[in-house]
């Protein structure tokens, strides 16, 4: 029999009967609390835990957390000089980046939120009570996640400071509890079928493989230093940083009550708990199995992006002209103006989406959470990044390539098409010394002759349900499979090495989980790298002219001969377009002239 102990405000109300059974749920509980409070008592006998040995079975270790306590007379005060005011906001959680620190603030409900310069990031002592701060900083970014909640990105700041925030007008406000980005919880959502999906950091598991599901439980609760006080259910598969969960009822069935107000974390059996702030969130489609037959969208893109503002408008408007009708743009702690960017594409009509998505090196977990996402949206969605572009040599739009792929490819037995991989052409800096201003399609013509790896096109229901990736491809369920497109189909430009103002950016830290940072002196030689140039970002003095071996100008023909304005020579891109009026008004002639789209 499982045993399950329930916070109380999270029991539906109305309920006049009870069951404790194997369904992890309580219907009520006034009539019995004394049996209740008999049973909390045999489990608090029974099952003591300690956390004085913090090690995976067979060895692995577990690196516990550590937490900041709050440094305030009462948790729901506001320290202003020495007097305790009215809570205006609290710091939901904060989590330790190796260069930066991210606060999530919670405001009360019908609260006005505060700007990015209202705001300072205020760096106390751990070890003393005073409330005057250390150090003041102004944040790097403000975002706003959901209604009543945002994202503060504070610089990191010396050792040993316990870091908050304030404001100019209320003083400093308390604390949160405080986690390392290498070693959590960090998302969790509810699929289709109604299991869990938890993103973490610091299983250490190995990639690609599936791993031991018994060895682990998952837990659904508040504070996760007290077992007794929280849901456990069954890890139904977990594999690199992915952990599927059977939901408990009483979680689902409280969804409007529960949502956001829930974390869930893993367990090791016999070892710790991984510090969470993976609040639960509920999909539009949760509960919706199967999914409908005919979804609203053909084609999606999704990519993981860190400061690819300037090329973000010349990605989506060209991959719209040949089909796409959706995109999701997973934002990787940008700071430059990739969210005006977005807001202006979608003002614009087009179907576009920011996700902030602020872990670092975990491109596969936000590839499959962005899987997640589209399953009920769209049909084929493709994982590319913003200097990746899908070229169409036969001229069709790309439904129909998709079409006609999927449905030409003879199938073994009742096994369908579930993944389409598109072969990927590098692209080098073809002479340029400086970023070209028709774009990179038109700009960069000379690449590698050997294709290097590839990227997927795939269908959401047709991944595994351990939704394993490597970037490049997921793993399928058994009644799909992949097929290699044929070049004279569908390729990728890469435009990889790109002028060096461009390409020294890639420097700054690698997006996927299992690739290293180019500054670090481990994999020097990975496929990953640039050949060549180690571990610093030094332009050699002849980049302008590597990778080029082969002239290949199919892509940027048919952009200018299908794409650009016939009155001015004009590309989309370089003009703020409105796709819904189809109306171009140009920026570089800096006039407020409209031009009629032909």
């Amino acid at each position: 029999m499982r045993k399950f102990l329930v916070v109380l405000n999270w029991f539906p109300k109305g309920r006049k009967s009870m069951r404790f059974r194997s369904r992890n749920y309580i219907n009520s509980w006034g009539k019995f609390f004394w049996f209740a409070a008999f049973i909390v008592s045999t489990f608090v006998l029974f099952n003591g835990f300690s956390y004085s040995n913090f090690r995976f079975l067979f060895g692995e270790r577990f690196e516990p957390v550590l937490k900041f306590a709050r440094k305030t007379p009462t948790a729901n005060a506001i320290v202003s000089g020495e007097h305790p005011v009215t809570q205006i906001l609290s710091v939901r959680e904060t989590v330790l980046l190796p260069d930066q620190v991210i606060l999530f603030l919670k405001y009360p409900r019908s609260a006005r939120l505060f700007t990015k310069e209202e705001l300072d990031c205020v760096y106390l002592s751990v070890h003393n009570t005073s409330p005057v701060p250390r150090l003041k900083q102004s944040p790097a970014r403000v975002d706003t996640e959901q209604l009543g909640e945002q994202i503060v990105r504070c610089p990191s700041g010396p050792r040993g400071l316990l870091i908050t925030v304030g404001s100019k007008s209320n003083g400093v406000f308390p604390a949160g509890p405080t986690h390392y980005w290498d070693s959590l919880a960090y998302e969790a959502l509810v699929d289709n079928d109604n299991t869990t999906v938890v993103f973490v950091k610091g299983l250490n598991l190995r990639p690609e493989r599936v791993s031991n599901a018994s060895r682990f439980e998952c837990v659904y609760g508040e504070d996760f230093s007290r077992l007794k006080l929280v849901l456990r259910s069954e890890v139904l598969s977990i594999a690199q940083e992915i952990v599927r969960c059977r939901t408990p009822l009483i979680v689902l069935n409280s969804q409007k009550k529960v949502n956001s107000s829930v974390k869930v974390s893993v367990r090791i059996k016999g070892g710790g708990t991984l510090p969470s702030i993976a609040r639960l969130g509920f999909l539009p489609d949760s509960g919706r199995d199967p999914l409908p037959t005919r979804k609203p969208h053909e084609t999606c893109i999704c990519t993981m992006a860190r400061n690819q503002a300037r090329f973000l408008k010349e990605w989506v408007i060209y991959h719209a002209l040949i089909g796409v009708q959706r995109w999701y743009i997973y934002d990787n702690n940008s700071d430059d103006d990739t969210d005006q960017v977005i807001e202006s594409l979608f003002n614009a009509g087009y179907n576009i989406s920011r996700h902030i998505w602020p872990w670092i090196k975990t491109q596969e977990g936000g590839f499959s959470h962005c899987a997640l996402r589209a399953k009920g949206s769209c049909e084929w969605i493709g994982f590319i990044d913003v200097d990746e572009f899908l070229h169409l040599p036969t001229g069709l739009f790309l439904h129909d390539v998709i079409s006609n792929l999927t449905s030409t490819i003879t199938s073994f037995g009742n096994i369908s098409i579930g993944e389409l991989r598109v072969s990927c052409y590098s692209f080098g800096p073809s002479g340029l010394k400086q970023i070209p201003k028709q774009g990179v399609m038109v700009g960069y013509t000379c690449r590698l002759a050997v294709p290097e790896r590839h990227k997927s096109i795939v269908k959401p229901e047709a991944l595994n349900s351990t939704l394993i990736n490597i970037v490049h491809h997921f793993h399928l369920r058994d009644d799909f499979r992949f097929i290699d497109v044929d070049r004279r189909m569908m390729v990728v430009n890469h435009y990889k090495y790109q002028v060096w103002e461009v390409f020294k950016q890639k420097f700054y830290r690698r997006v996927a989980t299992y690739v290293a940072d180019w500054k670090d002196e481990q994999n020097v030689r990975s496929k990953d790298r640039a050949p060549g140039l180690g571990t610093r970002a030094v332009e050699p003095v002849d980049w302008s002219s590597r990778f080029c071996e082969v002239t290949d100008t199919g892509l940027k023909d048919r952009v200018l001969r299908n794409f650009a304005n016939p009155k001015n020579s004009l590309l989309p891109w370089q003009t703020t377009t409105n796709k819904k009026a189809g109306t171009w008004f140009v920026e570089e002639e800096n006039t407020n002239k409209v031009q009629e789209k032909e």
